[in-house]
């Protein structure tokens, strides 16, 4: 009945901690779309200024 009950445990004790690593990755997943919502949201603000990023042609020497 011993065994069963470091069993019963150990396995709660797992359930849990997988829960806690998930929670982690899902949060780790949550920061890493805002920031990109945010690069997105300052790209668009960015690119509506008039001029251009990068020249199309090269430099006359």
């Amino acid at each position: 009945m011993f065994e069963y009950e470091i069993q019963q445990t150990r396995s709660a004790d797992l359930i849990r901690q997988a829960d806690n690593e998930r929670l982690a990755r899902e949060a780790v997943r949550a920061r890493r779309a805002a920031r990109q919502a945010q690069r997105e949201r300052s790209a668009e603000s960015d690119s509506h200024t008039g001029r251009p990023r990068r020249r199309w042609s090269t430099r006359a020497a």
